[in-house]
């Protein structure tokens, strides 16, 4: 739906709505699926996307402007709707919905309990034929490394041939006692059965009963004189012994609960899941969803619990997590449904509990900066970024240098921008720039980029109409209080990017056409959904979900906010503490140093007597005098 005016379909389907309980699901006019909801009333609320704009949260407009058409499916109650539409969230990927990355199939430890001679191993398939699973992770590089060690601990058969026993002898793997050798009859059927339900104890968290099995398998095989068996159950039962040892976490108590933790960057929120079974974290995972900009903290942990363990095949007694998620009432009757018995999610606010979420929020956030790191160290996906922004953008040249531009006011206090620099993609951090705003009074956003821009450019060489001398330097460099760069040393960008919509970018071009600096490409970027909005065209451009480009984009524009959130910061906290000494007459900036570093605040120094702000260095009783007058 391209405009606000509502379609004689669209009216056809909304008259059709039932006022009961349900999902539905938006579309756009190619048919994707670009959004999917619930509702308690799908009459109510399905209408409420067609109504006045007045009040509209900025998300809801934007998929409103994209609705096409739209179905419904009607459920039962409340919680079926919910896991439903957590369902739907996972098979479409909808642009506007809180959805996990890249969501195919996560992989899983399955166990084929079902056959004579069971094996590990890892899928992607869940299907209802008796066996064991365990999951879901994060990663097959996560799923690979727990195979690894359930293999090192625990000799079970890692071949496909068909087991007779009549083979002639075992394959390298029981030499080195990775398998107890059933195909040679090495072993006993009951014997391989205790090795496969040792991984699944292990695998469930209760590595104690593993370890009292073992120490008596280790002390019947000694009294029977079977040495050799004795040793390598001793060997197996240290190597447990070690691994249990790592795992150990701060309780004083047996628990079963999963914890989980989250650190947001822009669109992406990051979940890191820790499983605490026993005493031991048996595993941690990490998970990266998209679409969480603007949701709060609630809604996307109430999201991806839903997607999560609308999966998984292990519900614990208790899930911990930092912030109490919508619907959660409704979303523990699920889990205690799926579970068999009470499932309790949970803020803790105290003790061991309390720590180990503060430990997962921690853990997110680091995984978070991590991916960051790793996709910037990556020539090949930056280079793929910029050529897919040279053809989204249907730029001359690749972007190989990228300037973002940002404001940040509050209530037009200490207004200010910030200038940022990729250079092939990475961060240029000593080429950023960041400019106190001189001639703009109160929050002008336009106004405001129009004075920047203008001021920018002149560092490169282009001329005004205003009499301000083209080398004048009034932006401050990064990090460094005086500039000593040149002012043929900025450089020529090959893209420019505005963070805002059509206003912002229309005084950005305004302005440097004004002063010749009209072949610079640029483009607006939307505060809310990464459209770019380019001079002249009616439609943004919208970069493909998931796409490098997109990853690029969104990188930029976060470290421009980041960067000019900073400098406000500093300037308003500056200015906090200089606002009453710089009044008085003969305290300039030294003087001022020293007084704060001796009183501490400017409080201390109002309520000091006038001998002791006299014994200050530098200052002597009649300026001290000045200071307790001016203060």
């Amino acid at each position: 739906m391209a405009s606000s005016t509502v379609s004689e379909k669209i009216r056809k389907q909304l008259a059709a709505l039932p006022a009961k309980p349900g999902v539905y699901i938006m579309r756009n006019a190619k048919g994707d699926v670009i959004y999917v909801g619930k509702a308690a009333r799908l009459k109510d609320r399905v209408r409420s996307y067609f109504g006045s704009a007045h009040g509209m949260e900025p998300k809801t407009f934007a998929l409103r402007q994209h609705i096409e058409d739209f179905e419904y499916i009607v459920v039962g109650n409340a919680g079926e709707a919910l896991l439903l539409e957590a369902t739907l969230i996972k098979r479409y990927q909808p642009f506007f919905n809180i959805r996990l990355k890249d969501d195919k199939r996560y992989p899983y430890l399955k166990i084929d309990v079902q056959n004579p001679w069971p094996r590990v191993y890892i899928t992607r398939r869940i299907e209802k034929d008796g066996a064991r699973y365990f999951g879901p992770y994060a990663s097959a590089g996560s799923v690979r490394a727990t195979l690894d060690l359930v293999k090192k601990l625990f000799p079970w058969r890692s071949c496909t041939k068909e087991i007779t026993g009549n083979d002639p002898r075992p394959c390298l793997d029981y030499y080195i006692k990775r398998c107890i050798a059933p195909c040679t009859s090495y072993c006993t059927k009951e014997e391989y059965d205790e090795v496969i339900e040792q991984v699944i104890l292990f695998l469930d968290g209760k590595a104690d009963d593993v370890l009292r099995r073992l120490k008596q398998q280790m002390e019947a095989a000694a009294a029977n004189m079977e040495f050799e068996r004795a040793a390598m159950l001793r060997d197996q039962l240290r190597a447990i012994e070690r691994t249990v040892e790592r795992q150990t976490v701060q309780t004083t108590k047996k628990e079963d609960l999963d914890v989980f933790g989250i650190a947001r960057d822009g669109d992406q929120a990051c979940m890191q899941v820790l499983f605490v079974r026993g005493t031991q974290m048996i595993g941690r995972d990490t998970f990266v969803l998209d679409g969480a900009r603007d949701e709060p903290d609630a809604a996307v942990i109430s999201n991806f619990l839903l997607q999560y363990y609308e999966g998984a095949q292990y519900v614990p007694r208790l899930v911990a997590v930092p912030v109490e998620p919508d619907e959660c009432e409704t979303i523990a009757e699920l889990l205690s449904e799926k579970r068999g018995s009470l499932v309790e999610v949970r803020v803790p606010t105290r003790g061991e509990k309390r720590h180990l979420v503060g430990l997962a929020n921690e853990n997110a956030r680091e995984a978070l900066d991590m991916m960051r790191v790793k996709w910037l160290a990556d020539a090949n996906k930056t280079e793929q970024a910029l050529e897919q922004l040279q053809e989204e953008l249907s730029l001359p040249t690749l972007p190989r240098r990228i300037e973002c531009y940002d404001n940040s006011n509050i209530q037009g206090t200490n207004p200010v921008s910030s200038m940022v620099v990729f250079i092939d993609g990475r961060p240029a951090t000593s080429q950023y720039r960041r400019f106190k705003v001189k001639t703009v009074v109160g929050a002008d956003d336009f106004a405001t980029m129009a004075e920047i821009m203008k001021r920018r450019f002149k560092h490169a060489g282009f001329s005004a109409d205003d009499t301000e001398p083209t080398g004048a330097n009034h932006a401050e460099p990064h990090d460094s209080a005086v500039s000593t760069q040149q002012p043929d040393s900025w450089g020529l960008p090959d893209l420019v990017i505005i963070d805002g919509g059509k206003g912002q970018l229309g005084a950005a071009v305004a302005a440097m056409r004004e002063i010749g600096a009209y072949e610079i490409p640029t483009v607006g970027l939307a505060k809310r959904f990464e459209e770019l909005f380019v001079p002249g065209e009616a439609e943004p451009v919208v970069l493909p979900r998931g796409s490098e480009a997109l990853y690029l984009v969104q990188r930029i524009r976060d470290e421009a906010h980041r960067f000019a959130i900073t400098f406000h910061r500093q300037l308003r906290g500056k200015g906090a503490i200089a606002s009453a000494l710089d009044s008085v007459p003969g305290v300039g900036p030294k003087r001022k140093k020293a007084l704060l570093k001796k009183f501490g605040s400017v409080k201390a120094i109002r309520e000091a007597e006038v001998d002791d702000i006299a014994s200050t260095v530098g200052f002597t009783r009649a300026l001290a005098e000045k200071v307790k007058e001016g203060i």
